[in-house]
């Protein structure tokens, strides 16, 4: 279950479906929430007319390869964050596996994916040798190269880029703290307001309550979520760059908290892929996270609370 879709719905809150999961935005004055609502509403269309790879209209769908181009600054910070990312996880958050989810079937939004039927046998294969991967891809300022062979899916980090600027946008327009949540990727901005999020992985499952500092984040990432049958097989989205098939199950989910929902993201997000090996990266680098493992042992990092 995403974060916070179980909390009750008051006047100082709106709630609606976008992009196949839940938006929630959450302000102090209830006499702002129109005026937030629609702020974040246009945020998410910028940041959907950039880089919604279902959308042959999009500007990502749009770009030409092998050349210089320049970008909208929407699809420029984008860019940017998704490549900080895999630069941060050593490319186990990579923008560059586009190719790899329509392969395994993922080429449409999940809503409109068949739900009966029976699903026949399909051939996998895994070709990793000599693939161009994020290191290819070229981007100074507003101008960006994308080579040949290499389709950009930036579903891993721009949900949660999208949180942050629609919760700064708020924040700054209005002045009202803010608490803005598309699914897992919660980003707050505003005041001096602390934010109480539940942490859930679904009904009758591990959940808790934690309270996040003004301007805190907090993401979650998950390998039961966005599931769909490819052939014989149910897969998840979350893809292993050296497999290019779906990270091994070790963790249900992986939330951090951090000072922004990008970050959050791309560190719960890696988590997935690294499995076990994430315990001691996040112990290293102090982060605060909570992994709930596959048989539903709960297992946590830095300062997440007890």
């Amino acid at each position: 279950m995403p974060l916070t879709e179980a909390l009750p719905v008051t006047d100082a809150v709106a709630q609606w479906d976008v992009w196949g999961t839940t938006a929630r935005v959450v302000v102090d004055d209830p006499a702002a929430l129109a005026a937030a609502r629609g702020l974040v509403v246009s945020q998410l269309r910028l940041v959907d007319d950039a880089c919604n790879r279902f959308r042959p209209d999009s500007e990502l769908a749009r770009l030409p390869v092998g050349r210089w181009v320049e970008v909208s600054p929407t699809l420029a910070d984008l860019l940017t964050e998704a490549l900080r990312a895999a630069r941060r996880t050593d490319g186990d958050v990579d923008p560059t596996l586009g190719d790899a989810m329509c392969a395994l079937g993922y080429d449409r939004p999940l809503a409109r994916f068949a739900v009966t039927g029976t699903a026949g046998p399909v051939e996998v294969r895994v070709v990793t040798r000599g693939r161009r991967d994020w290191r290819a891809v070229e981007l100074v300022d507003h101008r960006v190269r994308v080579p040949a062979g290499v389709h950009l899916d930036l579903g891993a980090t721009a949900k949660a880029v999208a949180a942050d600027r629609a919760a700064r946008l708020v924040a700054d327009r209005l002045g009202t703290p803010v608490l803005v949540a598309l699914g897992g990727d919660v980003a707050t901005a505003g005041g001096d307001r602390r934010w109480e999020v539940l942490v859930s992985d679904g009904p009758r499952e591990p959940a808790q309550v934690v309270a996040l500092p003004p301007g805190g984040a907090l993401a979650t990432s998950s390998t039961r979520s966005r599931r769909w049958r490819c052939g014989t097989r149910e897969v998840h989205h979350v893809l292993d760059p050296r497999t290019l098939l779906p990270a091994d199950p070790v963790w249900r989910t992986v939330s951090v908290a951090a000072g922004s929902c990008v970050e959050a993201n791309t560190a719960s997000t890696a988590a997935l892929v690294r499995g076990r090996a994430a315990l001691g990266w996040f112990a290293a680098a102090g982060v605060s996270a909570r992994c709930v493992a596959a048989d539903g042992t709960v297992l946590t990092t830095g300062r997440w609370p007890a």
